[in-house]
């Protein structure tokens, strides 16, 4: 599997910091990891993809789903995307922006600024 996944706690955020390629073979693990967070009672979740160096549309697919999950629990969902460059991440804000659903996602430039209450998300 060409995916690393750490979870860190800062209450009240989960975040899962990933690192590699979000595809077919790797994107049931993302799921689980979201639903698990939610399961134990987490949900409010940062999923950290500066590091994901490739996105397909299955990688896509489970942003989406875990978006609609967190919203049918009345938690939230924010995104660590780069927003251009040579960085590993801005590959799947690219991805993200082509296929117009980059808006659907509260995204942030780093996890600090994700996890303050006060924080905005950058504009799409």
């Amino acid at each position: 599997m060409t995916i690393q996944v750490d979870e860190d706690e800062q209450d009240p955020w989960t975040v899962l910091r990933i690192r590699g390629e979000l595809d077919l073979v790797t994107s049931p693990l993302i799921r689980k990891r979201v639903h698990a967070a939610v399961a134990g009672g987490r949900h409010d979740v940062v999923l950290d993809l500066s590091a994901v160096r490739f996105c397909d549309s299955s990688g896509v697919g489970v942003l989406i789903a875990a978006r609609r999950l967190m919203r049918s629990c009345g938690g939230r969902l924010r995104l660590i995307l780069p927003a251009r460059g040579a960085e590993e991440g801005a590959h799947v804000n690219r991805v993200l922006a082509a296929l117009g659903v980059r808006r659907l996602f509260d995204v942030y430039a780093d996890v600090p600024a994700a996890v303050e209450d006060e924080a905005r998300p950058l504009s799409a």
